[in-house]
């Protein structure tokens, strides 16, 4: 009921604080000012495991009437990562009530601003000893898509590098009825949004994943105006780290192609996300196995890879891990919305599921090979 954004949530924070102190047996902190670390020392001997849950919410405006739909306007829960929030909270409940058989140590991050760049993931990794002495990193996304209680697990590329650019055309300002002394920043755009699909189909290979979407396109006061300039946004989003570099040569080439041949200069901010979500083969396995003893092999899933992007891929950089979906989507639930949609919920069924998976990983990947 009271969503805050990222780097701002400062009352999430510390109600999760205050209810993790409630557990015996956990130590408490916050490595920084927005996020929260609960740390379970097993009393058997065994790996240092660290599970996720990213907390922030996002600046959307909720549609939803529910007694516990967002009090806050502007901003509101539309990525399930309250649900993430609460898995995790009972998970920490769980494993404190049992830490006599709780082996190594367990680490739990409630972590800031997934949702926004560069991450909190990245500021965590870079700027908190979080991760050292990890062996292995897990954690979860409720997913609206697959129906409530689903468990699905990949290895390999899961999800893409959500890159950015911002794009300034810059044309000659003039009379709707003379554009021909003008140069029309509106007509040169239109052309680089069409010609931007061309990098996708003819200049890297079919088998080779890339997603070039202009989604902001603004430009022009009133209706007998040519304006001087029109300004345009974007994501491009592969998994090929390689391909990833080749990309911003490739749509510049053809941004200068078309400003040339118009008469149009341009300036381009390309930058680059999160990095691709490439979960360890051999965790990815365990996870399978975990889900199939949960879950059963009816309601297990082998995932798809996602063009979405995920700050998780930050602590992948530093220790061998996976990151799994749980099912929240439901027609009884009218849970099927998508993420960031203004109508986005969950089927509360799917907490379970997600408490089960993260407490059972908690203790499966904690033993010592």
């Amino acid at each position: 009921m009271h969503p805050e954004v990222g780097f701002e949530e400062h009352q999430t924070a510390a109600f999760i604080e205050a209810e993790l102190k409630k557990m015996p047996g956990l130590s408490v902190s916050r490595p920084t000012a927005t996020s929260v670390l609960a740390v379970l020392k097993g009393r058997l001997p065994g790996r240092t495991v660290l599970l996720r849950a990213d907390i922030d919410a996002l600046p959307i405006h909720e549609e939803n009437t529910f007694e516990f739909a967002s009090q806050t306007p502007g901003v509101m829960h539309a990525c399930g990562h309250d649900g993430h929030t609460a898995i995790l909270l009972g998970v920490a409940a769980l494993l404190s009530a049992d830490a006599a058989h709780v082996p190594g140590e367990v680490r739990m991050i409630f972590q800031h601003a997934e949702e926004i760049g560069p991450g909190g993931a990245e500021e965590l990794v870079m700027n908190t000893p979080l991760m050292d002495g990890v062996d292995v990193v897990t954690g979860l996304h409720l997913n609206s898509q697959l129906p409530a209680g689903v468990v699905a697990v990949k290895p390999g590329a899961f999800m893409a590098a959500p890159d950015m650019l911002e794009l300034t055309i810059r044309g000659r300002g003039g009379h709707g009825a003379h554009p021909e002394e003008a140069v029309d920043p509106i007509a040169v755009g239109a052309q680089v949004v069409t010609n931007l699909q061309h990098v996708v189909s003819r200049m890297v290979a079919a088998q080779d994943a890339l997603v070039v979407s202009i989604t902001k396109f603004t430009s022009g006061t009133t209706h007998n105006v040519i304006p001087d300039t029109a300004e345009l946004m974007g994501t491009v989003r592969t998994f090929d780290p390689a391909l990833r570099e080749r990309a911003p040569q490739l749509i510049e080439r053809v941004i200068k192609g078309v400003c040339d041949a118009h008469g149009a200069t341009y300036d381009l901010r390309y930058e680059f996300g999160y990095r691709p979500l490439i979960n360890t083969d051999w965790v990815a396995a365990q996870l399978k196995d975990i889900a199939l003893d949960v879950v059963g092999a009816d309601l297990y899933r082998d995932a798809k890879p996602t063009m979405g992007g995920e700050d998780f891929s930050a602590y992948l950089e530093k220790a061998p891990g996976a990151y799994f979906n749980v099912g929240s989507g439901s027609d009884a639930q009218d849970s099927r919305w998508p993420h960031h949609h203004p109508r986005f919920t969950i089927d509360e069924a799917s907490l379970e599921t997600g408490v089960r998976m993260l407490h059972a990983a908690a203790l499966r990947l904690t033993v010592p090979e």
